[in-house]
């Protein structure tokens, strides 16, 4: 009797089936339309030198944005902060529009309810608050009333405290350097595993530190505690008023006048040799900041001529006076009598901090990275001419008086305000943008209020690509085919092998 082996026409059969199957599964149907890509949030960082409206954008088809929120557009209001429209009726909201025109159009229409908007102030609104609370409640209604005639959804305008300024910043520049979470090879988000930065950020009237530290915090106040992604962070974050940049020059011009007796000329030794201005008293003293500094009686109106000298040593022994150093209720301090553990980690500066080094870099060509470069850069920028500056950094023109100034402030502040040296100070970066989004508190603002920064361990697993599942389709239909030719080739063999060896 004759052996033969089993006729493969059936697996066969079943191959073919699955094969069209997947074929079937694969052609779209035209009537399924997708809906848009992405949700969008919007925050207006309403700062004391100027606004800022930030657009975020994050995928649609999640419930939790987690981990994929980045930056859409930006736009930079014309003119100062609301804060300066103080008194002026409806100027601070109108202020806004052409930014707010601009996010309709960034915006797909289909979006724009489901869009939420947020209005945060800062420190140029806390001092308002503190001087004028009747015109700072004006400004913020008005420019809610602005924000709502447009078709987003609302969600409030709000000065924020100085901790929750620096702790903003400090979720937004560990959220876009991702040690939080990150995006593993697998396709799920997983716990970074990675040290977190400090932030610095110095503003138009304040500036803040925080970083996480395993260092007890003396001072309840500083402490701030936060649970994300099911890690628990203790910062020290601190946030001091009329210690930005712009506060910091008007303090400094009225300590020069105090200091000479308040003349109708003066010298500033930070200023460049060859520069001369007339200023309003009224500029200087009209400050909540330069209280301390205001003469018992003097004509708002009044000028004084400011003449520049450019000694380095005689501008930071004024830069110095405007700190306190001398007690400390606590076991260490940074200076004005408040609690600091020790810096510790990598940092990254932004904001003035930014534009301060970048200044230095643009006029003596160092780009300081040791405390030794920042000082050696700050005394080399400080002995320059006006005329020097100018031909170095032309675009700069309005600022180039304020300079020496700056460097030397950012020297004093962090050196022997915040204690960064030799070793710490190399750890900075000084960043305006991390990625295609620019660095402040704007980020973590949204992320915390819309909540797609979640408290607990993330459990989000990211969908596929339409590209990656084209792919894994055509492998698997690669390899049935694969399968298929094998079988028939080893169907062929078996009938010649059984044609030829089979017996009658």
């Amino acid at each position: 009797m004759a052996h033969r082996s089993a006729h493969p026409a059936v697996p066969i059969a079943l191959l073919v089936f699955g094969l069209v199957a997947i074929l079937l599964l694969t052609i779209p149907t035209e009537d399924v339309q997708e809906p848009p890509g992405f949700m969008y949030g919007i925050v207006l960082d309403a700062g004391s030198s100027h606004t800022a409206l930030y657009i975020y954008k994050w995928p649609a088809d999640k419930l939790n944005g987690t981990g994929v929120v980045t930056q859409h557009t930006e736009c930079h209001v014309r003119g100062e902060g609301i804060s300066s429209y103080a008194g002026q009726q409806g100027a601070a909201g109108r202020s806004l529009e052409a930014c707010l025109d601009q996010a309709v159009e960034d915006i797909p229409k289909e979006r724009h309810p489901r869009t939420p908007v947020y209005l945060g102030a800062t420190a140029g609104m806390r001092l308002l608050q503190i001087s004028k609370p009747e015109l700072s409640d004006q400004i913020l209604q008005e420019v809610g009333h602005k924000i709502q005639s447009y078709p987003f959804s609302y969600q409030g305008a709000t000065i924020l405290s100085g901790k929750e300024e620096g702790a903003y910043g400090w979720v937004t520049v560990n959220y876009l350097s991702e040690n939080f979470i990150k995006y593993g090879f697998v396709g799920s988000w997983l716990s970074a595993g990675r040290p977190t930065v400090g932030a610095l950020d110095l503003g138009g009237a304040s500036t803040q530190i925080t970083f996480e530290t395993k260092d007890k915090v003396e001072d309840e106040k500083d402490l701030k505690k936060l649970r994300l992604y099911g890690n628990d962070y203790s910062l020290y974050t601190h946030s001091f008023l009329c210690y930005g940049r712009d506060e910091f020059l008007k303090r400094l011009m009225a300590h020069i006048l105090k200091s000479q007796g308040y003349p109708q000329s003066i010298t500033h030794p930070c200023y460049p040799a060859g520069f001369n201005r007339t200023v309003k008293l009224n500029s200087t003293f009209s400050s909540p900041c330069t209280a301390q500094y205001n003469p018992s009686s003097y004509d708002p109106l009044a000028s004084v001529t400011v003449m520049g000298s450019g000694q380095y040593e005689h501008c930071l022994g004024n830069v110095s006076e405007i700190f306190s150093f001398d007690s400390c209720p606590f076991s260490q301090c940074s200076f004005d009598k408040v609690f600091q553990p020790n810096v510790s980690g990598s940092f990254m500066a932004f904001s003035a901090f930014y534009y301060v080094h970048l200044s230095l870099q643009r006029t003596t060509g160092v780009t300081a990275q040791t405390p030794s470069q920042l000082e050696n850069a700050a005394e080399t920028q400080c002995g320059m001419t006006f005329n020097q500056l100018l031909l170095l950094d032309p675009k700069q023109r309005s600022r180039l008086q304020d300079n020496c100034a700056s460097s030397v402030f950012v020297k004093t502040l962090m050196f022997r305000g915040y204690g960064f040296d030799e070793m710490s100070f190399p750890r900075v970066t000084f960043q305006k943008k991390a990625g295609d989004t620019s660095v402040g508190w704007a980020l973590g603002y949204m992320l915390s209020l819309s909540s797609l920064l979640p408290a607990e361990t993330v459990g989000l697993r990211k969908a596929l690509t339409p590209g990656a599942w084209a792919t894994l389709i055509f492998l698997s239909v690669l390899l049935l085919v694969g399968v298929l030719v094998f079988i028939l080739l080893r169907s062929v063999n078996g009938k010649k092998k059984g044609g030829s060896d089979g017996t009658i």
